[in-house]
């Protein structure tokens, strides 16, 4: 059933005088239903009652469920991105992660760019950018309050000047302005290809705040639905160049002990990445309390419980630059049981008892007693590079970040024969990413792997035991 028409009729104003009030009614009539508007001077009247003759010589539908032209509806309803974007970012913080929401940040100020709907008067671009991302998408939550003096003028520009979320409707230019904001979020700043995985978790953003459109009734079809898009190639799995061996290892650990009392407390930090597979993030909020067994030979076993991965302080909760969280793809609660190398429990041993460590405190603290940060510990790491490596391993990728030694225990447990089921709960990982991820590892052992195919394939080699028979082929039945 259509619920617009163009039968519309529009009446002389109708006057009442009352004793006190005088009321000025406009009637008008849409399809068989009467409509009136009442209003206290004449001049309000006549102006409403000349909209809607405008309205009708234009030719313009007139909604019947309210009476009035369809066009007026929708700038009731309309809502800017600039307002829309605020709103999305509301709903989502108390259940983000402070990674997620500065994830959520980039991703909506970059969309903004390709939102505006004029350059006149325009804030420059790191103006717009700062005003989003220090304020609109994060201290306005995290803090409250009104906005910074200097970020008001860029503000109230944005608030006029991005466009009407109705625009991204279907049956208006959604999919011409989807796809534009799809190639601002497939670019850096300097407008060169950002890297695949970004784009696509930026493209993800979008694509969610989309769908929050459609839930509110904002937008009746998520605009990105009807967008031909080749999505960017990332890489899936990890590059062995990065990784290194045991050797190699060996020699790196070596070099963070001499680098003064910062490299003395570092070198059990690094060990738990290379013999556990920790996260820098679940080293630095390791206590000793998760430290289940140290015996004085043999295995040891950790147990992990949470993480403090750094965000930044304008996306955490407390404004620190790192949140306490619960462990990296589990719920609150959860912990992750790991075994603990016989070599990493005597460095463990070692640093307890060197520093002091008791229980309930931090095992590792930075030179003046406070968290771990990781300005201090990449330094140590960046020197014991340049000490450890030959030139030719130092000009390559091999271990370019501290968390090259957790790649290097998954890919030792994997090419050990660990299951890769086992090697998952240890390392935080599910299988399907762990296989993906780390396939090359997996897959493993390659001359062993060709020997065994020469082996298979080996003329005069019986298929089912290995054995020869009198004439060079394989054993058949008398």
């Amino acid at each position: 059933m259509k619920d617009t028409t163009f039968d519309v009729r529009i009446h002389e104003t109708h006057v009442r005088q009352g004793a006190r009030v005088t009321t000025y009614t406009v009637r008008w009539k849409v399809g068989s239903k009467r409509w009136t508007e009442g209003f206290r001077r004449s001049a309000q009247a006549e102006s409403f009652r000349s909209s809607l003759v405008t309205a009708t010589k234009n030719g313009e539908a007139f909604s019947l469920r309210t009476g009035r032209p369809v066009s007026w509806t929708r700038e009731e309803n309309a809502i800017s991105w600039y307002a829309f974007s605020l709103d999305y970012v509301t709903a989502k913080w108390p259940y983000a992660s402070p990674n997620h929401r500065r994830g959520i940040a980039e991703a909506l100020t970059d969309a903004t760019e390709a939102l505006l709907t004029s350059q006149k008067g325009a804030p420059s671009r790191e103006e717009i950018r700062l005003a989003l991302r220090s304020w609109a998408y994060s201290e306005r939550l995290q803090k409250g309050g009104e906005p910074p003096e200097a970020l008001l003028p860029t503000l109230r520009w944005l608030e006029r000047n991005t466009i009407d979320m109705g625009d991204l409707a279907p049956d208006r230019d959604g999919a011409t302005i989807a796809r534009a904001v799809l190639d601002r979020l497939s670019r850096k700043k300097d407008g060169t290809p950002a890297a695949g995985t970004t784009s696509t978790r930026k493209r993800v953003t979008f694509n969610n705040a989309m769908e929050y459109a459609c839930e509110r009734s904002i937008l009746p079809a998520n605009p990105l639905k009807r967008v031909k898009w080749t999505k960017p190639r990332t890489a899936q799995t990890l590059d062995m160049r990065t990784v290194v061996n045991a050797e190699q290892a060996t020699r790196l650990l070596a070099a963070v002990k001499p680098q003064g009392k910062r490299g003395e407390r570092m070198v059990a930090f690094f060990a738990l990445m290379y013999y556990a597979a920790l996260r820098p993030e679940e080293v630095v909020d390791l206590r000793r309390d998760n430290l289940v067994s140290l015996p004085p030979e043999g295995w040891g076993e950790l147990r992990l419980t949470h993480s403090e991965p750094r965000s930044g302080s304008r996306w955490t909760n407390g404004g620190k630059p790192r949140d306490r969280q619960p462990l990296k793809h589990r719920a609150p609660g959860e912990t992750r049981p790991v075994p603990l190398h016989p070599e990493l429990v005597r460095l463990l041993r070692h640093h307890i008892e060197a520093f002091r460590v008791q229980p309930g405190c931090r095992l590792f603290v930075g030179p003046r007693g406070g968290i771990m940060t990781d300005r201090t510990y990449l330094g140590a790491w960046r020197t014991a590079r340049a000490n450890a490596l030959t030139p030719e391993e130092a000009a390559s990728p091999l271990a370019e970040t501290p968390y090259a030694l957790r790649h290097a225990a998954v890919s030792t447990w994997l090419s050990a024969g660990v299951p890769p089921a086992q090697v998952a709960e240890w390392a935080g990982h599910s299988v399907a990413v762990l296989l993906r991820v780390y396939a090359k590892c997996v897959a493993g052992q390659e001359e062993e792997a060709k020997r065994r195919i020469t082996e298979a394939t080996r003329v005069g080699r019986s298929p089912v035991n290995g054995e020869e028979d009198a004439t060079g082929g394989p054993d058949r039945a008398a």
